[in-house]
This record gives structure tokens, sequence and C-alpha cells, in this order.
């Protein structure tokens, strides 16, 4: 395990309730000013994966992509990461659904106010919408699932959804797709087509 993995998981811990040592000793060592918070590992392969394509080492910029295991987490995470602890810059990337536990929790952390980056969905869609249907879909079968795909179209529920609609319901479901999708959507995109919530949270770091 890395460092920033090292760090990831005492943070968690110390969400959890354990001691919150560890994660001092490990963010004074990685000299961390800056901690993205995201829902979950989708979101965070989908910033690892960019911050590859423009060449960036976020650890070594003193930067942690912290997935927290969902939005309902934030405010715990806020606490612990912002100026009552650690006092690291906090930036945010959710789905339009949650921004309001965003909101709350990075007010009461003091973080910036224009230190949050809204997916109107979620950031697959935002994905899917940027690609296009018939690129995801390729890339989709390039990955070797064509049968599965064709197999979730065929059911009852899928019959009344908009394409894109259909190909964000694929994504999540089986464990581990989206995190998968998270990485090969972004690895295809041209840069001028960004989704503008990805765009903006990299402008910011």
């Amino acid at each position: 395990m890395t460092e920033m993995g090292a760090f990831r998981t005492a943070v968690t811990a110390w969400a959890a309730g354990g001691p919150g040592g560890p994660a001092q000793d490990l963010a004074d060592r990685l000299l961390l000013h800056t901690a993205v918070l995201l829902e979950g590992p989708s979101d965070a392969a989908a910033v690892d994966a960019m911050a590859a394509r423009h060449g960036r080492d976020l650890a070594a910029e003193g930067v942690c992509v912290l997935p927290m295991g969902g939005a309902m987490n934030v405010g715990r995470y806020a606490e612990l990461l912002g100026p009552s602890a650690l006092d690291l810059r906090l930036v945010g990337l959710c789905d339009e659904r949650e921004q309001d536990f965003y909101v709350r929790a990075l007010a009461r952390a003091d973080a910036a106010p224009d230190a949050l980056f809204v997916c109107a969905a979620d950031l697959e869609d935002e994905l899917i919408r940027a690609l296009g249907v018939s690129t995801v879909t390729e890339l989709v079968e390039a990955e070797g699932e064509s049968r599965r795909l064709q197999t979730f179209l065929r059911q009852p529920a899928q019959q009344d959804r908009a394409a894109h609609q259909q190909l964000r319901r694929f994504l999540g479901t089986k464990a581990g797709r989206k995190i998968r999708y998270g990485r090969v959507l972004v690895e295809a995109l041209e840069p001028t087509r960004t989704p503008a919530p990805l765009a903006g949270l990299f402008g910011a770091l």
C-alpha cells in the first residue's frame, strides 16, 4: 500500500471512531494541503484517470482523492479534514441530489464557496452525455460486454428509457462495473468534451 493509500485507510478509520493520530502523521509526511471529497470509488477512478491523462500526480502535489462511502458521510469527513482538525482545503464533486449534504457540510467546515462541483445526475451520466451513446456503446463492446449489454437492453424495464439512461443503468448493474468504466470513459474523452463539473474540479486543483 502506498502512503496515500495508508492515509485514506487511516482517515476512514478515524471517521468510524478510531484515533486521529495516524492520519495526522501521514498528512504531515505527505505534505497534504487539499482533500477531494467524493461519494464513492467510481468517482475516484474517474478523477484518477483524468489526472493521469493530464500527466498530473495529485499525491505528489499534496492532493488526496478521497471516496467517502456515500454523500451522507461528508459532514464527518469535512469535520476531520477541514480547519477544525487537519486544516486541509476541501474540494467536492457530487451528484445534484446530494448537493445539499455537501453545501451544509462544507459551510460548517468553512470551505471556499466555489469548491463544490455538481453533476446533473451523476458523473457517469455526465460522461455518457459528453461521449455520446454510440461511443459509449462501442467502449462497452470493446470491453467484451456486448452480449451482456444486449441482454440488459431487452429487459422490459429498459424499453421506455432513453438510450443514455439505459447505458447509465447498465453501468450500475454489476459490482465493480462503475469503477471500471469510470476509468474507461474518462480515457476516451476528447479534452474539449470534458464535462463541466470534472473540468471545474481540475481547474480548482
